[in-house]
């Protein structure tokens, strides 16, 4: 028990004892012909006394009590030197894991209380495969003290079943019984998720672990006072809800704070508790682009200090957030080629299933790596996605098509296939992917045409198709003959006419 202010822990302070097992003949074995021996009689007083304060045959949550009920029964002083006995041999059993304390503060009361978990001993089984406490043993009884002790709790199995050949003959729970799936009691399984949800004793086994943010780390940081409180709660039984929360946070990059904040806004549940998607979206777009715009002036900033000599060195990490909850499938007929920029990186698989399923700004971020995305980029497809309503799946192909084709990323070409997108009612990646397949056969029946069409004729030939206006035939200026070469005597002559016509001669 980490106690650094003896103020903080005393007989006045209350507590209160959780435990979830009941101890059997072997169990009291195991207590005191193993775990006595490695932390003291008093620490296995301390956890009988602890034990008691239920009884025998329950389990859960003992009353609360003032600690004095405790330093009674053990004998301990009231006061400091006493308060120091408890702690040491409470964190004996806490050592070899029997026990775990935990301070929780009651606003009620304005003070803290504690709350002490009790664990069952270990099975003799169990016990001798944990290396560390049988080392710690044998350093307290001896090498065959614990050989001794093994050989009493554990029976070793006979000889001629060790290497039988062995066939598992039990029956399974739906071979035999059938349970009427008809019938769905929703107050029976809410009863008993708030019963396995509540239970905070014991140490938790996650059966599936979730990406992104659990309802725990929300509700613990969402404001007690807030009109939107009692929507946040209900997270607990939608998951779908909670899935859309950390599919917008990790498209947006939000930290949780952020999530807390934006949930605590106006309007951001309807009247039947549900989450506004368009809304939501809207202001955490909201918030990145603040970000963003920090960020960027903030690398700017360092950049211009490192010039200066004031910075020598900068690192950069991105993390990601969660994923949505329904992952979605892409058939392969409808795969996509792995650009240049991917190749090494992801396999065809691996990038059609983030075309699918990731947001656009998750592709955007691979594809601009070696700088920040142009705010332009983001303002065009920001709109696209939260004025026009195009999936998410769909910008993801339009971004691949403008990569892949070397298309202009101008927001007028951007526009352009949007609006054909949503003239031609595209919107799965199924009809995107459609699309983009005739947009690149459309450009190669173009190309062909207009090379044939310059391979025939020449300047005055006429179409083949006869269609079109004919190039009008305009006269050519030949150049003229090269002069011909005169004699002197043929020059001289030339020249007296051309006086006499002076009249200069």
């Amino acid at each position: 028990m980490r106690i650094n202010n003896l103020l903080h822990f005393s007989e006045y302070h209350r507590f209160y004892v959780r435990r979830d097992f009941a101890l059997s003949s072997l169990d009291y074995k195991m207590l005191a012909a193993i775990y006595q021996p490695m932390i003291g009689a008093y620490a296995i007083s301390i956890y009988q006394t602890l034990f008691q304060q239920l009884p025998a045959d329950k389990v859960g949550m003992s009353a609360m009590e003032q600690q004095r009920k405790l330093f009674l029964a053990l004998e301990l002083e009231s006061g400091e030197r006493g308060r120091k006995l408890f702690i040491d041999q409470t964190s004996r059993l806490e050592a070899v894991g029997l026990l775990k304390t935990t301070r929780r503060f009651a606003s009620a009361s304005d003070d803290y209380v504690y709350e002490y978990t009790l664990f069952a001993p270990l099975s003799p089984t169990e016990f001798f495969r944990n290396q560390h406490l049988t080392l710690f043993l044998r350093d307290k009884v001896g090498k065959y003290a614990v050989f001794a002790l093994r050989d009493e709790l554990v029976l070793p199995d006979a000889d001629e079943v060790k290497e039988a050949n062995s066939e598992n003959l039990s029956v399974p729970f739906y071979e035999l019984f059938t349970l009427n799936s008809q019938v769905v009691d929703y107050e029976l399984e809410q009863a008993f998720f708030e019963s396995a949800a509540s239970s905070g004793s014991t140490e938790a086994k996650p059966e599936v672990v979730n990406k992104g943010f659990q309802y725990a780390e929300i509700i613990m940081h969402f404001p007690r006072e807030s009109l939107n409180r009692e929507y946040v709660e209900r997270l607990k039984y939608e998951q779908e809800q909670l899935a859309t929360i950390n599919f917008v946070a990790k498209k947006y990059n939000l930290f949780l704070t952020d999530v807390c904040r934006l949930l605590d806004e106006d309007g951001v549940f309807d009247e039947d508790g549900r989450i506004a998607l368009e809304l939501l979206q809207h202001k955490a777009n909201q918030v990145f682009r603040q970000d963003k715009k920090r960020s960027d002036d903030r690398t700017r900033l360092m950049a211009k200090l490192a010039d200066q000599g004031v910075v020598t060195s900068a690192s950069h990490n991105s993390n990601e957030a969660s994923e949505n909850g329904g992952e979605k499938i892409v058939e392969m007929e409808y795969y996509l080629e792995v650009p240049d920029l991917f190749q090494g990186e992801c396999n065809q698989h691996q990038y059609n299933y983030i075309l699918r399923n990731e947001p656009y700004t998750f592709l955007l971020e691979k594809i601009f790596s070696k700088g920040s995305v142009p705010d332009g980029l983001l303002d065009t497809l920001s709109k696209v996605d939260l004025n026009y309503g195009l999936r998410e799946e769909v910008i993801n192909v339009l971004i691949h098509f403008i990569y892949v084709n070397k298309r202009s990323w101008a927001k007028s070409s951007i526009e352009y296939s949007v609006t054909d997108m949503l003239g031609k009612q595209v919107s799965t990646f199924e009809q995107a992917v459609k699309y983009i397949r005739e947009q690149v056969k459309y450009q190669e029946k173009r190309s062909t045409r207009g090379t044939t069409g310059s391979s025939y004729g020449g300047n005055n030939a006429a179409p083949r198709n006869g269609r079109g206006r004919q190039k009008p035939v305009i006269p050519i200026v030949q150049d003229a003959p090269a002069a011909k070469q005169r004699t002197a005597e043929e020059r001289e002559a030339l020249r007296k006419k051309a006086q006499q016509l002076d009249g200069k001669l």
